[in-house]
């Protein structure tokens, strides 16, 4: 029987999990855009894509209109086609996934690390085939995955990784920012993430092939450069070589994007300080686990996860959900596995291929994060949290 509880919350206000930090820079920044010439195509993406390459300590970036996109533009360039296998964590939203259907490929679940909730590469290797032609490693919270380790298994069987970084900008491994390490990485700029363009993705890599490929991809697959041109027929000329696609952001979102990047270090610096405030809250409590990080990696923050000790506490996650809900703490889950959604249900994919991925799924409760949010907030969370798990206290 679920306890009948009613909590009064504890601030007026609904605290979401994440939002924006807009200023009056930024809304200055698209102002301009609008006033000028170019709307959509014009200088201010270049500029975006030149000021996250150089940020990360990549050569190349290619914007996109978000982030899934992005994915689908990397799985082009990797040369994901009918039948080959992907390898990814079904710890993500489902675009870490659905990028590799688009393409005709198969995504493979591995299962994820125990304490780190990022994908396991001895898990990884256990699901290499002759098909296999991609990993997709999620920085899960913007915890950064085990690079050195996925990489090795990648050029062992050659393979092409594609990072999924969406949670990850500003994150580092051993010493070396995410977004310069893989053959590809995607970082999103979706309102919820560490800066925002709206919508908008973005691929960053080292390898010009893949460069080139990202370019004609998110346009058509229209090309202009006259190198690439089967035939030449004046300037105006131009040719579509293979089926692209419209992916192409808009300079509103770059320029959003530009005056965005300036404060990311800000941004996060103030995630980082509020997760040292919340693990110390709540350390001492055995009902929750917080967050482990891993010693080779630096974190960017992007949520925040408790796990629940479930035999310590009398109520079902579900109802410590809805008692933080009630006291207008934004709580969210993420994520539900994607191998659980009824499409990959559909395709055959089955409930047990992950079972540690799966029991995380069970236990977990994403607490709001964003620089945005006051201390006071933060402590308006941390009470609402002890609150209602000394309610539900064996």
């Amino acid at each position: 029987m679920e306890k009948q509880i009613n909590f009064k919350p504890i601030r007026e206000s609904y605290l979401p999990y994440g939002r924006q930090w807009i200023d009056d820079e930024d809304i200055n920044a698209v102002v301009e855009v609008l006033k000028g010439d170019y709307l959509t195509t014009g200088p201010y993406i270049s500029k975006f894509e030149q000021e996250i390459a150089q940020y990360v300590g990549a050569k190349y970036a290619v914007a996109f209109s978000n982030g899934t996109a992005a994915l689908h533009g990397a799985c082009y360039a990797a040369g994901i086609e009918e039948g080959d296998e992907v390898i990814t964590t079904p710890m993500t939203f489902a675009a870490s996934a659905n990028c590799v259907l688009y393409q005709g490929g198969v995504p493979v679940f591995a299962d994820i690390n125990e304490k780190t909730y990022n994908i396991d590469p001895n898990e990884i290797e256990r699901k290499i085939t002759n098909k296999t032609k991609a990993i997709i490693p999620v920085d899960f919270t913007g915890q950064p995955v085990h690079l050195e380790r996925i990489m090795e298994i990648a050029q062992k069987h050659n393979l092409v990784v594609i990072e999924d970084a969406a949670h990850a900008l500003a994150a580092s491994y051993k010493g070396r920012k995410i977004g310069s390490i893989s053959d590809m990485t995607m970082f999103s700029f979706h309102p919820v993430k560490h800066i925002t363009s709206g919508e908008g993705g973005i691929i960053t890599t080292n390898n010009k092939e893949f460069y080139e490929k990202l370019l004609q991809f998110r346009s058509h697959g229209i090309t202009r450069e006259k190198d690439q041109l089967m035939e030449y027929h004046g300037p105006w000329y131009y040719e579509m070589q293979f089926l692209g696609y419209n992916y192409r952001m808009t300079d509103i979102q770059a320029a959003l994007g530009i005056s965005q990047l300036k404060k990311l270090d800000k941004f996060v610096q103030l995630r980082r300080k509020y997760v040292q405030i919340y693990n110390g809250a709540f350390e001492e409590m055995d009902e929750i686990n917080t967050p482990h990080q891993h010693h080779d990696g630096e974190s960017s923050w992007h949520l925040y996860i408790i796990r629940l000790n479930l035999d310590k506490l009398t109520g079902s996650r579900k109802e410590i959900f809805e008692a933080l809900q009630q006291q207008n703490i934004g709580v969210n889950v993420h994520y539900i596995p994607v191998h659980f959604q009824p499409y990959y249900r559909q395709l055959g994919y089955k409930k047990g291929i992950c079972p540690i991925a799966e029991k995380l799924y069970e236990e977990i409760i994403t607490l709001p994060l964003f620089p945005a949010m006051s201390e006071e907030d933060v402590y308006d969370v941390i009470q609402a949290v002890k609150r209602t798990i000394n309610y539900y206290k064996k």
